[in-house]
């Protein structure tokens, strides 16, 4: 059993295919965006009898990264319960993914209820510095049987794909309805070790789902441990990245969807209307025309119920317009502005005619030296 206080020993992994590096960093938040959202899968055995639940969340969240700087990420969660051959298990992925498909963190569990010695297998990855752990810990009833501590270099695993990051990725694909050809990733194996990872098109295929009979994409993903069996794995997927049914090579339980979902259909910016300008005659219509009369009557009839109210409002037009003509100037508003400066609020009572004794403050002063 490994010491978990000793320093982890870095990992050396082969490198991904430039292929699959470029394919990941071509993957844009927009494509993403419409792979947000959950889903639910009944676990069924080849016979179509119910075995348990699947299920798979994936929402906007943010990471707080050592440091206390936050991130905005991906939160990836997955789990299933059931049980296969009368025994009981479940698993539980819990993870956040960066904008760039980069595992943060990732806790993994999985628990199979054997009658003498239940088994729980964890597994912890974490970002930290320019290093991923690893963390995995296996135990038998509540003995510890084995405990590992590795770690990879952040800068050797461009194109890893983690098995939170891969629930992305395979929505993309479907969405996309291809596969990049000949692009070896890197994956987790069963222990928890890096390894390289390929998927491949498997086609369109013919899918009852509920009542409704839709046309499925096949994705097979194959993980390929340097020691062992690879484990490969088909989906198939709705048109909007919703899954259909998983199946893992060799194994008696399927994931099945039971009941169509209402598909995601992104909305299509519609093109801004464009109105031909028409000249408008508002003589002509009639509708118009009446309107203007109705208001030109309210009016009238509003201006002339304040004219009556206020008898005052003629007689000091009439001396206005009397010392208008009188004087004729030539610069009219100033002159209006003369005439009835004495009787604003703020200025002290006075003879408008004493505008002709001194400067007014109305009009501009000569420029100097003239």
């Amino acid at each position: 059993m490994d010491d978990p206080d000793s320093p982890a020993p870095v990992q050396r992994v082969l490198a991904a295919s430039q292929g699959a590096a470029e394919f990941l960093s071509l993957i844009g938040a927009e494509e993403l965006q419409p792979c947000l959202f959950a889903e639910s899968l009944a676990m069924v055995s080849e016979s179509g009898q119910p075995l348990g639940q699947f299920s798979v969340t994936v929402q906007p969240a943010c990471y707080e990264v050592p440091g206390g700087q936050e991130e905005d990420c991906y939160l990836v969660r997955a789990t299933s319960q059931g049980t296969i051959s009368d025994v009981p298990c479940s698993s539980s992925l819990t993870a956040y993914i960066s904008k760039r498909l980069e595992t943060l963190e990732q806790y993994q569990l999985e628990h199979v209820k054997f009658r003498a010695h239940p088994l729980d297998r964890r597994t912890h990855v974490q970002k930290r510095g320019g290093q991923l752990v690893v963390q995995k810990v296996i135990k038998e009833g509540e003995l510890e049987v084995q405990t590992q501590s590795f770690c990879y270099s952040c800068t050797a695993l461009q194109g890893l794909v983690s098995e939170a990051a891969n629930l992305l990725v395979l929505r993309v694909l479907a969405r996309r309805r291809a596969v990049p050809q000949n692009a070896v990733f890197l994956a987790f194996d069963t222990e928890a070790r890096v390894c390289a990872s390929t998927y491949a098109a498997l086609g369109f295929q013919r899918q009852l789902v509920g009542t409704t009979e839709v046309e499925v994409f096949g994705i097979e993903r194959a993980v390929r441990p340097d020691e062992g069996i690879p484990v490969t794995w088909q989906f198939y997927f709705l048109s909007d990245g919703h899954l259909a049914r998983r199946v893992q090579v060799g194994s008696p339980a399927i994931m099945l969807l039971l009941q169509m979902p209402v598909l995601i259909d992104l909305d299509e910016a519609e093109p801004r209307p464009v109105f031909e300008k028409k000249p408008l005659d508002w003589e002509e219509d009639a509708l118009l025309y009446s309107q203007f009369l109705d208001r030109k009557e309210e009016l009238q009839a509003g201006h002339a119920s304040y004219a009556r109210r206020h008898p005052e409002l003629s007689a000091l037009l009439g001396d206005f317009l009397q010392h208008l003509l009188l004087r004729k100037p030539d610069d009219v508003v100033s002159f209006a502005a003369e005439f009835f400066a004495p009787f604003a609020a703020q200025c002290p009572p006075g003879s408008s005619f004493q505008a002709s004794d001194k400067p007014s403050p109305f009009r501009s002063l000569p420029a100097s030296g003239q």
